[in-house]
């Protein structure tokens, strides 16, 4: 599945090449407050999957959105900061720090004091970035024009007399919108690929609900019940219907607290409570008191006069009645089953949309399965296990998961305030200890309050214990700074931690930079590096070797993680290391460009000043591109080798891509 996936993504990725994005519209209104008074508006459309940055972002991050307004003619004074949008807020794992992005619409106001009577024609520009999940625009800059009105015009023109204050104190207000136009060519390939993230929701919510079988409250119920039906039933074709009647009715029970849950937090702002320092806290303790109740110390039950109302409706009969005995079943079996369905609910909010519906589906759907496929084939029920000692140990292993899994929103909590009170350290030495004691529980050395006498372990539970003592044992590395890629985005980033670079490790050959070639530099993984085109080519010519054109960001987050996860393997970083010479183009590179070099792009129309427009306008100028990362395999002629790749986290296929280009090198050097 992943690796399909995977093919899928880069096939979308393929046909993006050529394409040019814009995925930003910027329309201008104003608002008149007083006569002397006028706020300017600028809104920005923003095309489905794309996010725009926020204004204020600390030094390190992505580029932030910011406005500068044409005041020459001192015509104007500027009231207080631009304002904006409460927009959404996250913890970004490769920056370290709390960032704040828009979807689909942001709205920024600047409060202004005119100080001549002359009708004004206010410019500003703003620059900003744009990136979805697979690319990163370089930062882009806007031209905008505020067209303030003339007040006595209006007036007249309306009827009306302008007085300093109105009688009622009702605001005057005049818009003047402008629009600015997309360029040419603009295609948004960057959608968001919700569907894939729906669909985990959907696999991760139906194996818990086959966990959820598998307890003491559940598991016990399903000989019984379909017996029910297949006796009760005056024919086997009604005891299979009253069964599948029986599992519908359990769906929709629980779909119903899905939808619940969606309409009373709403789609949006579930997923806005994702980063949420008192959502995460919340959820940490609501995590913590499902593992006690599972371990044993206590249990979560419904009130009995609630089981004892829906269980006398389920003696109605009829389709009532098989609703209200799958009710009774769902509040019966509440103290297992809702902590799991309370985690799912937590993990689906964090999600936002129509997740926790879907969740809830998955998990229902689980549920349900059982009790039609028996009641249809009733001589499987002989090849069920026993109800024992068993059962309560499946509750138990959920209990460690979920304490597990509580000490995460704990690390969201603790990255959002910055507070380095769980750092990864602290956090792997937290999850070694619980997998640690989850496996001496496997292994019987460990007893809870509920557990049957146990005389010995089955081969699979000593199986399933080997394989936590394991997953325990690869933690450990992580204290010392081992990647710990089998777990990456659990555990806080390797930055938010006491030795960032790794235990004793190095800050890079720093010794060995008399060495290096003119004009390179250590990048990413300690891979040589040019950052000027041409004397990365220069050198390339001398080696031999062919170039492997990057062109990156510095706040481009998709790019990072190549470089961390992909570049870092080792038959990748060998191949970057000894086959190619590697020039990295940063497009969002604020360097101005000496005066005599600064141009006016033939492709854009728009001048070039730094560093960073002259690489993204040769990136689209020459590939028809402008999203980050990108790269370009060429010859000493700057000529391709191979077809351009973007983002592509598959290192198999990447490795195979560098060499593909490699050998056409050599065979045009033959």
């Amino acid at each position: 599945m992943k690796k399909f996936l995977t093919t899928l993504l880069l096939l979308v990725s393929c046909i993006m090449f050529g394409q040019m994005y814009n995925p930003v519209k910027w329309t201008t209104s104003v608002e008149k407050v007083s006569d002397k008074e006028y706020i300017l508006k600028a809104q920005a459309e923003i095309q489905s999957g794309w996010h725009l940055y926020g204004q204020y972002i600390e030094e390190g991050g992505p580029s932030p959105t910011a406005f500068t307004f044409k005041n020459t003619s001192k015509k104007f004074e500027l009231i207080g900061k631009t304002s904006e949008d409460k927009g959404h807020e996250t913890v970004d794992k490769i920056f370290d720090m709390k960032i704040k992005y828009f979807e689909d619409k942001a709205v920024f106001k600047q409060k202004i004091k005119l100080t001549s009577d002359e009708v004004v024609n206010i410019a500003a520009d703003v620059d900003f970035m744009v990136c979805d999940d697979s690319n990163c625009l370089p930062p882009s800059t806007e031209e905008l024009s505020f067209k303030i009105p003339n007040a006595k015009k209006m007036a007249s023109s309306l009827g009306l007399a302008l007085t300093k204050t109105d009688s009622v104190g009702t605001e005057v207000k005049a818009v003047a919108e402008t629009e600015i136009q997309p360029e040419k060519a603009i295609v948004n390939s960057g959608e968001k690929s919700e569907s894939r993230g729906l669909i985990s929701i959907f696999i991760i919510a139906f194996l818990s609900g086959l966990a959820a079988l598998l307890t003491p409250c559940v598991f016990p119920m399903i000989p019984m019940t379909v017996s029910f039906f297949t006796k009760q039933s005056k024919t086997k074709a009604a005891g299979i219907r009253n069964a599948l009647i029986y599992g519908f009715s359990i769906i929709v029970i629980y779909v119903l607290l899905g939808s619940i849950v969606t309409a009373v937090f709403g789609a949006d702002s579930l997923n806005a409570l994702s980063t949420n320092v008192w959502f995460n806290i919340i959820f940490f303790i609501l995590l913590v008191v499902f593992a006690c109740s599972f371990l044993g110390a206590f249990e979560i039950m419904l009130p009995n006069s609630l089981a004892n109302k829906v269980d006398s409706q389920a003696d109605r009969g009829g389709l009532i009645g098989i609703f209200f005995m799958a009710l009774a079943l769902a509040i019966v079996s509440f103290s297992c089953t809702g902590p799991i369905v309370g985690t799912l609910l937590v993990e689906a909010a964090s999600k936002g949309g129509i997740a926790p519906i879907v969740g809830m589906l998955g998990f229902s759907t689980a549920i349900a399965l059982p009790f039609s496929l028996f009641a249809a084939f009733p001589g499987w029920l002989n090849a069920l296990p026993k109800s024992g000692g068993w059962l309560n140990t499946v509750k138990v292993v959920l209990g460690f998961l979920e304490l597990a899994l509580a000490f995460k929103f704990l690390s969201n909590a603790d990255l959002v305030l910055q507070l380095h009170w769980l750092e990864r350290e602290v956090f792997l030495a937290v999850w070694i200890a619980v997998f640690g004691v989850l496996a001496f529980y496997l292994f019987g050395k460990i007893t809870l309050p509920h557990d049957s006498p146990l005389n010995h372990i089955s081969v699979g539970r000593l199986s399933f214990g080997l394989i936590v003592l394991t997953f325990t044992i690869y933690l450990i590395p992580g204290l010392w700074g081992a990647p710990l890629k089998l777990i990456s985005g659990f555990p806080p980033p390797m930055q938010y931690s006491e030795s960032p670079d790794g235990f004793g490790a190095s800050k890079g050959p720093a010794e060995m930079k008399s060495a290096l070639p003119e004009g390179a530099e250590y990048g990413p993984q300690n891979i040589i590096t040019f950052h000027d085109y041409e004397k990365g080519m220069e050198f390339a010519k001398k080696a031999g070797k062919p170039v492997l054109l990057d062109f990156t960001g510095y706040a481009c987050v998709n790019c990072r993680k190549m470089e961390e996860l992909v570049w870092s393997d080792p038959k990748v970083l060998g191949v970057l290391n000894n086959d190619v010479v590697l020039i990295s183009l940063y497009v969002d590179d604020k360097k101005e460009l000496p005066e005599n070099e600064q141009y006016v792009s033939e492709t854009t129309g728009k001048k070039i000043k730094t560093i960073g427009n002259k690489w993204s306008d040769l990136q689209i100028k020459r590939y028809k591109a402008n999203a980050q990362p990108f790269y370009v395999i060429v010859d000493h002629n700057s000529e391709n080798l191979t077809t351009p790749s973007a983002y592509n986290p598959d290192i198999e296929e990447y490795y195979n891509w560098l060499n593909t280009g490699i050998k056409n090198f050599k065979k045009k050097s033959i």
